[in-house]
């Protein structure tokens, strides 16, 4: 019996001299160890035998990137508003041994030190800034704790603004003034519309006065070679009939024909100068057609090869007599 007592506490014994000396770190991991109260060494990821009762891990450093959760805090800004604050703030360890002999408690310190320089920075800038520079107040933060945390062994990867609460009054003020922008922005873009319509509109008018001138101008000028053409038409029929009616006259009884057609020009043309005018001039020899129609042909006979000047009227008798247009 006393043999299986012994038995026992040798494999006690053997037990707890491999827990005090075989020491496995894990991955990411480092284990201060100390010897006698004193830093000995820093053990990285792996098997590791120590000499039992003489060297103990004192310290166990993560070198994962750590989250730390900065609470809500009060900071004024340079116009005097108090704002809520919260924000985040990511760091590594990056030397176990300064981390665990630099200072007590890093993670308090870090979250400390990042609440008295966000204050800082808030109480430099004004209201209106706040929102809009939250990268550069992260910046600042991040500036601010990594020279600090050198000597803890700690590396500040970066600071996050979460949440800035300012006042109910200075929302609704906030709120106004944004509401107030808005409606600015909308009257100018309205203005600006108008503007560009009426400049459209008047530019329109322009175009149409342009086109409706232009299009006047080509009709007058269509119009007026459409009147010169007839003009030239007109003259060179005349001038073709007028050469026609002195062919036939030269012909073999071309006079008698022209006397006959004279005669019922004449008695045609007097009988519609009857039914227009209520007064007329009669010539003496009112019923002497023949004599009318010799002295018609006298005129022409005398013409031949000797036009009219343009202007001129030739008459013969006493009375004025108009011959009749054939």
């Amino acid at each position: 019996m006393e043999t299986f007592i012994a038995l026992g506490i040798i494999i006690a014994l053997i037990i707890l001299i491999l827990v005090k000396t075989a020491v496995v770190v894990p991955q990411r991991m480092e284990f201060v160890v100390e010897r006698l109260g004193k830093y000995r060494t820093t053990l990285q990821a792996g098997l590791h035998i120590l000499i039992p009762f003489i060297d103990k891990v004192a310290y166990k450093r993560s070198l994962k990137e750590e989250p730390i959760d900065i609470a809500a805090q009060t900071c004024i800004t340079a116009d005097n508003v108090t704002l809520e604050i919260d924000g985040i703030l990511y760091i590594q360890v990056i030397n176990a041994k300064k981390s665990a002999y630099g200072i007590d408690n890093f993670h308090f310190a870090a979250a400390q030190l990042a609440q008295t320089s966000l204050r800082s920075a808030i109480g430099k800038i004004d209201l209106d800034k706040t929102f809009e520079a939250r990268e550069t107040l992260n910046g600042q933060v991040v500036m601010a704790l990594d020279e600090a945390a050198e000597n803890w062994g700690v590396k500040v990867l970066r600071y996050e603004i979460k949440d800035i609460q300012p006042p109910r009054t200075v929302l609704d003020a906030m709120e106004k003034q944004m509401k107030a922008e808005r409606e600015k922005r909308a009257e100018i873009a309205r203005s600006e519309a108008d503007k560009q319509s009426t400049i459209n509109r008047a530019e329109g008018d322009k175009a149409e006065a342009i086109a409706l001138s232009e299009g006047e101008k080509l009709k007058r000028i269509n119009e007026a070679e459409g009147r010169a053409k007839e003009i030239t038409m007109v003259a060179e029929a005349t001038a073709q009939g007028i050469r026609k009616v002195a062919e036939a006259l030269s012909l073999p009884g071309g006079s008698e024909a022209a006397n006959l057609e004279v005669a019922k020009s004449y008695v045609k043309e007097f009988g519609n100068l009857a039914k227009e005018n209520n007064t007329m001039i009669l010539p003496a020899n009112l019923t002497d057609v023949a004599s009318m129609v010799t002295a018609a042909m006298s005129t022409i006979k005398q013409n031949e090869g000797q036009p009219a000047r343009p202007g001129t009227t030739r008459s013969t008798g006493t009375a004025h007599t108009r011959t009749p247009s054939m």
